[in-house]
């Protein structure tokens, strides 16, 4: 963790630069994270059961059943931070939830710190920053925080060797993210169009200075991607498997949930049979990463999510409060649902419930 002295000189407006130009500062302070590129000839396996950067949803002791929200002036009280996931929280697509504004603006009243961090990895923060803007939303850079970000941060922190590549099965979000830590990359979207003609005797050739493949949702997923990805895990030497998340669904448009940035990692992790290493929720980097940034105790941050295994499991892995709402992929039959042992503190329709406290207030 980076020390209240070194987080203090970091000003909102230099967060990210200060965190790329630095990069031994969290690797000091996470003596899990080395990069065995530096170390080995050998391919590195994640085992993310193993791993202290993601835990697994069976690896928890079941916790009493949530409980409803009724009293949110008493959860508001008890805590300085709500960290907000954004797709079925904030908004579903391009389409903002009801009472969001309203919510948001009383929170800040009570001078809560809000700070917004979703899985989706299209977008970098400034790119979210507009989104927010789109749905006259204020929020700044500094209290976004998306998986695409995490992936370059993570490279960052363990000194991703200069001479190195990533190739990203991914899109904008991630690039661009990876061009403000000043780590080379190749793929992307422009991997897109590629398809490959199989004919006798045929070899794909992959980059041998490719240190790491980064995962993220990808709407231009294909064949061509899945081989070159796969070609780098398996045969460049330490090559690392970086996934920004395992989510399942979701959100694309707010009429049905979509195959999400799982489904990407799932076809890759069945062709080299490794295991990824998770950045986005619920590894315990990003909640680190943002206890230090923000000078905040975890059991001072309330988690809002509207997903059992990554936004709440986020919070349990962090120490913080959680609440659930239903206005996203969880529905309160599969919170109650006896195989579930994912149990938040609390759960609420949406966050908007939180504005009940100016109906008492009235």
């Amino acid at each position: 963790m980076l020390s209240s002295r070194v987080t203090a000189a970091i000003s909102s407006s230099t967060t990210t630069t200060f965190l790329f130009n630095n990069p031994k500062i969290l690797s000091k302070k996470f003596p899990y994270i080395s990069n065995p590129l530096n170390n080995s000839a050998k391919s590195i396996k994640w085992n993310c059961r193993n791993s202290r950067m993601e835990k697994s949803a069976s690896s928890f002791v079941t916790k009493a059943s949530a409980k409803p929200l009724t009293n949110p002036g008493e959860l508001i009280d008890s805590v300085e931070t709500f960290i907000f996931d954004c797709d079925g929280v904030i908004w579903k697509g391009d389409k903002l939830i009801d009472g969001v504004p309203e919510t948001l603006d009383l929170l800040r009243e009570k001078g809560k710190r809000l700070v917004f961090v979703t899985n989706n990895s299209t977008k970098s923060r400034k790119q979210y920053g507009k989104k927010f803007e789109t749905l006259g939303l204020s929020v700044s850079e500094e209290e976004i925080f998306a998986s695409s970000f995490a992936a370059a941060a993570y490279l960052k922190s363990i000194d991703f060797p200069k001479d190195k590549k990533v190739y990203v099965v991914g899109e904008e979000g991630i690039l661009k993210e990876l061009e403000l830590a000043g780590i080379q990359h190749i793929g992307g979207p422009e991997d897109g169009d590629k398809k490959i003609e199989l004919k006798p005797g045929y070899m794909m050739e992959q980059d041998k200075d490719v240190g790491a493949v980064v995962v993220g949702f990808d709407r231009y997923f294909n064949y061509h991607k899945i081989q070159y990805a796969t070609l780098c895990i398996r045969e460049n030497p330490g090559c690392l498997f970086i996934a920004t998340n395992r989510d399942a669904v979701t959100h694309l448009t707010d009429a049905q949930e979509w195959a999400g940035g799982g489904s990407m990692v799932g076809a890759i992790l069945g062709s080299t049979k490794r295991e990824p290493l998770v950045v986005g929720k619920p590894s315990t980097f990003m909640m680190d990463y943002l206890a230090n940034e923000f000078n905040i105790q975890k059991s001072q941050i309330c988690m809002v999510g509207d997903r059992l295994d990554t936004d709440i499991l986020f919070g349990q892995n962090g120490g913080c409060k959680t609440l659930l709402v239903l206005s996203g992929v969880t529905s309160l039959s599969m919170l109650q649902d006896p195989k579930n042992s994912i149990q938040p503190d609390f759960y609420a329709n949406k966050i908007s419930d939180f504005l009940s406290i100016k109906a008492t207030a009235v």
